[in-house]
């Protein structure tokens, strides 16, 4: 009875860590400040500088059809 207790106390332990972990990070806005400091920048950087093909200088008879590259086929 008494490991019982005592793992009891620990699974109690551990769930108020995370909640209070997760608490602050929610109340300080820690992810929302992550997302637009870290992760932006990070991903505007990573696929701003991407090749891309010019979609401007395609002829207007061929927006219509879709290219190879723009779909899948599965047969």
């Amino acid at each position: 009875m008494k490991a019982l207790n005592k793992f009891l106390l620990k699974i109690c332990g551990l769930v108020a860590l995370v909640y209070g972990i997760l608490f602050a990070v929610f109340y300080f806005d820690l992810d929302g400040k992550f997302m637009y400091y870290i992760w932006e920048p990070f991903m505007i950087k990573r696929f701003d500088n991407m090749k891309r093909k010019d979609k401007t200088l395609t002829p207007y008879g061929r927006k219509d059809t879709l290219e190879p590259d723009e779909y899948t086929q599965i047969r």
